[in-house]
């Protein structure tokens, strides 16, 4: 199913809440982001200027504030409740893409960090340079093995059935075998956060 964004005339907000019922079943979430940081470990002022930067381009209600508050809510209740996993990858270009201010992305990249020490979260950075035989692709989610979220310009694109999540999941481990974990990926994020304080 394909929703474009600009029919959420009633706002960010209600879009934001409209994903908690996908996000409280799922047991597994599998996320890569490959210019945004995925919207699970996002903070509240990347979330309000990414959110906002959208709104400028799609129109509609102006509340990224708002729906950035939602956001980190609704990420705060599954992150730190419940039986979830999460395996996020997130190119290097995501790492030093700006949005908001430098201040914004900053506090980002700390809270990034923080999110490798939970228990229930596994995070590979896919470095620049990278010999790949995969390329990059666009932002998407895996929800447990039977649903997938792939993220557009104009829209997004919801695919249920094993068969469509399954070629995502096979997208997910190839992108998965580029990335760099532990230290290694710490190392690429301190770099990031060197090179934004400038």
């Amino acid at each position: 199913m394909y929703t474009e964004w600009q029919h959420h005339e009633t706002g960010l907000r209600p879009l934001q809440q409209s994903f908690v019922p996908l996000f409280e079943r799922t047991r597994v979430f599998r996320t890569y982001g490959a210019t945004i940081m995925p919207g699970l470990l996002q903070t509240r002022a990347y979330a309000e200027a990414l959110l906002r930067s959208i709104r400028d381009f799609a129109g509609g209600p102006d509340d990224a504030a708002e729906a950035a508050l939602a956001r980190v809510a609704r990420s705060d209740r599954v992150l730190y409740e419940g039986d979830h996993r999460f395996e996020f990858l997130v190119e290097e270009a995501a790492l030093r893409q700006a949005v908001g201010d430098v201040p914004a992305m900053a506090e980002q990249l700390d809270h990034l960090l923080a999110a490798m020490d939970l228990p229930n979260v596994a995070l590979g950075v896919i470095p620049f340079g990278v010999g790949r035989g995969i390329r990059m692709m666009e932002t998407f989610s895996v929800y447990d093995e039977d649903a997938a979220l792939v993220e557009l310009l104009t829209g997004r694109v919801d695919l249920v059935g094993g068969a469509a999540a399954g070629r995502y999941l096979a997208a997910f481990a190839e992108l998965g075998r580029l990335a760099v974990y532990g230290e290694d990926a710490r190392v690429v994020v301190r770099g990031a956060a060197s090179g934004m304080r400038g």
